[in-house]
């Protein structure tokens, strides 16, 4: 599934491609991947053009004239650029047509995506009931220490509740906690505040680097844009089990946790 960095590469790189370009038609091949009615949703998006660009949490957010489309790619959704004349993959759901001759096309193995409209003065700090960015200011001790202070979950699967923070999934939550020095299954109510701080570090370093190397091109997500995701290529744990770890020659271990697959280094990274 995308995640934070994979969605903020899909975002800025569209806003190279199509900014500014106008709607001249919309074409929906599977309804459910809207939200309303379709004739309804075509109506309000032809002759609107792409303005601005923006994430929230795994969300798209692409500003037009008078209406956001706000889409989420889910497992395995994806953007293609492409001419009109290319053939239409069977796995294409939604084209928007393009003032310069090109195609804007949605493409969904599984067709668990999801495209809403939204006002344009929606306020998506408390979009979806999302927790804060990761990247942002709003993600620091205090704010953890209150959201923590009755749970009893380990730290992997609060890394995952987007309502603690937006936007993080299985492969960068196995890659904080690594950089963190601390298990996946490590209670938060035992994390120090000292350790805490290092975790809103690893995130931010480990979001960060993933962003500047276009996010991972690993398993079902791969780029539809050009960009190839090098993450991939600095990865510590995740993906890695049996693998000799980085730091230490031990050998990556995989769990499940939580129903969710779970990759550490039982040498480098403690309960405490």
């Amino acid at each position: 599934m995308p995640e934070l960095p994979e969605v903020e590469t899909v975002v800025r790189t569209l806003e190279n491609l199509i900014k500014d370009r106008k709607i001249i038609k919309v074409n929906i091949l599977y309804s459910n991947i809207v939200n309303m009615d379709d004739q309804k949703f075509i109506d309000i998006l032809t002759n609107q053009s792409f303005k601005n660009f923006k994430r929230r949490g795994k969300y798209l957010l692409f500003e037009l004239d008078y209406i956001t489309l706000v889409t989420h790619l889910r497992m395995e959704g994806k953007f293609f650029y492409q001419s009109s004349d290319d053939v239409i993959g069977k796995h294409t759901h939604v084209i928007f047509d393009l003032d310069n001759g090109m195609q804007l096309r949605y493409d969904d193995v599984r067709k668990f995506g999801r495209m809403e409209l939204m006002e344009l003065d929606t306020d998506y700090k408390v979009f979806k009931k999302l927790g804060p960015e990761p990247l942002g200011n709003d993600f620091n001790l205090a704010y953890i220490k209150n959201f923590i202070k009755k749970s009893n979950k380990n730290l992997k699967i609060t890394l995952l509740d987007q309502s603690f923070t937006s936007g993080i999934g299985n492969i960068y939550a196995d890659e904080i906690c690594f950089r963190s020095k601390l298990l996946p299954m490590t209670l938060v109510s035992d994390i120090s505040d000292e350790k805490w701080l290092l975790i809103i570090e690893s995130t931010k370093q480990v979001l960060e680097q993933a962003i500047l190397n276009g996010g991972s091109t690993i398993r079902s997500y791969t780029s539809s844009l050009g960009v190839t995701g090098l993450f991939q290529l600095k990865i510590d744990v995740y993906g890695r089990a049996n693998q000799k770890c980085h730091n230490c020659d031990d050998t990556i271990v995989k769990i499940k946790l939580n129903q969710r697959g779970t990759h550490y280094c039982p040498s480098c990274q403690k309960l405490k």
